[in-house]
């Protein structure tokens, strides 16, 4: 009989199996570079392993690898030493930063605004043929903090380890606090708990945002400096249209009147002019309309109806067919129908000609379409060619993945952290947030995120910590030179600000 400890077969030598799987490790790769301003720079890219202490009969049963979650970050290289031959503790600032979705991966911000490379990719009606390029970003914010760029579960080349469910990261909750860990990790490893701490997000990288940086105070004790919130949505309910609820009807009349200006509906008047109005209406008269339902007269119906088809440019038929209310992607299929175009909803600058001219509403973003080529070819090269990270897997850009998403934590209430967002102004006196808005932004409109904004309870002294930036461009507004380059300027001052 042979002896069980040699018998590849028995469980001593499957439990060996097991654990060699699940003995997963970072595998980063660094590399050197130097920005044409002359700074050096070391980049490391690579999947950091987040583990979960286990128990068992009510002991410690290790530390559980979790999943593996890809970064980019990007730390200016030491100059001065301590006496002792360590690094002194760094006064840099570091910025963490990731996108929305969910499903995105991070490149948007990392390789359209923030990074020492830049996609070309072009803008609306200039947009740089295939296969693309790369070029340097002379205003990346690098030159004034540190970076880190974060990938959640199932995006990038995030992944959960062998053995674990992916559905798990993708609810409200569990990424919250996985975008956390990696931060408090990243954070310790690098000796910076004394450095000024910020977190970017764009779009649901918003929400994420605040709701990580109130999971670092709780969990933690860490404090950030500042949030930086791009395409803004921290209350779910300004921008989710269902039956019953007429806000985000008005929300949308300024979006909506913006895009129709740009593609030359409004002739001989100012955007600023144009966004005035319709911001005045659907705050006023239009929001009266939508509350009185069916106790409108018809003198009063029709003259909404009118007022309505001058803003936004739609035809009345239109407006009077969708008793006053209608979603975005109906919109973006109706403004230039009769031109046989569909308008974006990321960005309603750009155009496509849609499947059918007869579909009701916008079933494929043209926005979309037009940028994820550029960005797609520039990351898949850059991570390898420049950066030296090698991996098979099929970089995820922006994934279906991760749905259905989980918001369980907010069952039976809007998905909002504007309350998050109050609670850390009072706690951290001298945090300070940085806003983005793009007029002709369909996925997350201003007019939503002033209204939540308008709706929390601040201080004036806590209303003076905001700072609030307006785009002539779409949801990523750095598409536009023009727009890049103001974000970015704005953006080192937040940074870089001192009390």
């Amino acid at each position: 009989m042979a002896d069980e400890t040699t018998d590849p077969k028995s469980a001593d030598s499957t439990t060996e199996k097991v654990n060699e799987v699940k003995d997963v490790t970072d595998d980063f790769a660094t590399r050197q570079h130097t920005t044409a301003s002359g700074l050096k720079y070391t980049s490391t890219t690579g999947r950091l392993v987040l583990r979960r202490e286990e128990t068992k009969d009510g002991k410690s049963d290790g530390f559980k690898p979790k999943a593996e979650i890809f970064i980019v970050a990007y730390t200016k290289d030491a100059e001065d030493t301590v006496p002792d031959g360590g690094t002194a503790p760094s006064e840099r600032p570091v910025t963490f930063a990731f996108n929305g979705g969910p499903g995105s991966a991070s490149i948007w911000l990392h390789l359209g605004l923030l990074g020492p490379r830049r996609v070309d990719s072009g803008d609306t009606g200039a947009m740089t043929p295939a296969p693309y390029g790369l070029v340097d970003n002379p205003e990346t914010l690098l030159e004034h903090s540190d970076l880190v760029m974060i990938d959640p579960v199932n995006t990038g080349f995030s992944r959960v380890v062998e053995g674990e469910k992916s559905d798990e990261f993708h609810a409200f909750i569990e990424d919250r606090d996985l975008v956390a860990e990696v931060i408090r990790l990243w954070t310790t490893r690098n000796n910076r708990w004394l450095s000024p701490k910020y977190l970017v997000g764009e779009s649901y990288g918003t929400l994420r945002a605040v709701a990580v940086a109130g999971r670092l105070f709780d969990a933690y004790g860490m404090a950030v400096n500042g949030l930086g919130l791009i395409s803004t949505v921290l209350n779910m309910s300004t921008l989710r249209f269902f039956p019953g609820s007429d806000l985000p009807y008005a929300l949308h009349i300024p979006t909506y009147a913006a895009i129709a200006h740009f593609h030359g509906r409004h002739p001989g008047r100012d955007l600023a002019d144009v966004v005035a109005e319709a911001e005045s209406f659907a705050a006023k008269d239009y929001g009266y309309a939508l509350t009185q339902g069916s106790r409108l007269t018809t003198e009063e119906y029709d003259d909404v109806i009118a007022r309505l088809a001058a803003i936004t440019t739609l035809d009345e038929g239109f407006i009077r067919r969708t008793n006053l209310r209608w979603q975005y992607g109906e919109f973006a299929a109706e403004l230039l129908r009769k031109d046989g175009l569909a308008v974006g909803r990321i960005d309603g600058r750009f155009t496509a000609q849609p499947v059918s001219l007869q579909n009701s509403a916008m079933t494929d973003d043209p926005s979309i379409r037009a940028i994820t080529g550029p960005y797609a070819a520039a990351m898949n090269h850059y991570v390898r060619a420049e950066l030296g990270y090698e991996n098979d897997l099929p970089y995820e850009v922006l994934t279906a993945r991760v749905h259905p998403w989980s918001y369980k934590t907010f069952e039976g209430a809007p998905v909002d952290v504007s309350q998050t967002l109050e609670r850390l102004l009072v706690h951290n006196p001298t945090l300070r947030v940085h806003v983005d808005y793009g007029y002709q932004d369909g996925a997350t409109p201003h007019f939503a995120a002033e209204y939540v904004f308008a709706h929390m309870t601040m201080t004036d002294q806590m209303r003076s910590r905001f700072t609030h930036h307006y785009h002539e461009a779409g949801h990523m507004m750095y598409l536009k030179p023009e727009c890049r380059l103001a974000q970015l300027a704005a953006l080192k001052d937040f940074v870089t600000h001192t009390d």
